[in-house]
């Protein structure tokens, strides 16, 4: 099965404007978080961004790392989604969000394995959360992102893209992965400068020894909240 990883990305976040160019060691944010995306396995990345011109760092960055692009609607998420998903096909889709530059490629693989192996339509580590946020991942069959995208009507629903499916789980089969212990006040995310503040940290303290640093070295590094 083919297995795309759609990105979503801008520049004009409200909190923090500009925050996945923010630079750490040298290099913005989304550079991390696509060094580590290509580590899960047999994936398609897919970064897809706005028509706006303020995205157009966010465009040369992914074309110099050798990742597709896709342009599409501010607003109107849910839609970009769907054509990325339509442009550059897919059997599963996974929804990533630019503001988890420190996301674990091993816990992605671990909801693509369980959407495989069982007969969910959905699965993902957001809905019942145990996972730091910043570990956020949403994976689901073709069809799903498909449906929704011709289903979804509230403003809210096309701003957060699986929404519907969390909120309609009558009409999906619908699964989570967790962990223990239960770290979801954890923030590994990036929303605030502080927030940055503390992925820089983490970054500059496990990069350079190991690119390749888990949730677990992360956590070794900074101990739970």
């Amino acid at each position: 099965m083919k297995t795309t990883l759609i990105v979503q990305a801008r520049m004009t976040s409200t909190r923090l404007p500009g925050k996945v160019m923010k630079q750490v060691l040298g290099k913005p944010l989304l550079f991390y978080l696509i060094e580590r995306l290509k580590r899960v396995k047999d994936a398609l990345i897919v970064i897809a961004t706005t028509v706006n011109d303020e995205d157009l760092p966010i465009v040369d960055l992914s074309r110099e790392m050798g990742i597709q692009v896709f342009r599409g609607s501010e607003e109107d998420v849910l839609s970009r989604y769907a054509q990325a998903a339509k442009k550059y096909g897919g059997d599963i889709i996974v929804r990533i969000t630019a503001d988890c530059p420190l996301i674990d490629p091993q816990i992605i693989d671990e909801c693509i394995l369980k959407l495989i192996q069982t007969d969910c339509d959905y699965v993902s580590n957001t809905h019942q959360r145990t996972y730091p946020k910043g570990m956020d991942v949403e994976a689901m069959k073709e069809f799903v992102l498909r449906s929704v995208n011709s289903l979804a009507v509230e403003p809210y629903d096309k701003e957060h893209v699986t929404s519907y499916i969390q909120n309609h789980p009558e009409k999906f089969k619908i699964s989570q992965i967790t962990m223990a212990p239960n770290l979801s006040n954890m923030r590994l995310t990036v929303d605030t400068e502080e927030d940055f503040e503390k992925v820089k940290s983490v970054i500059e303290s496990l990069y350079l020894k190991n690119p390749e640093f888990s949730l677990q070295d992360i956590l070794n590094t900074i101990g739970a909240e």
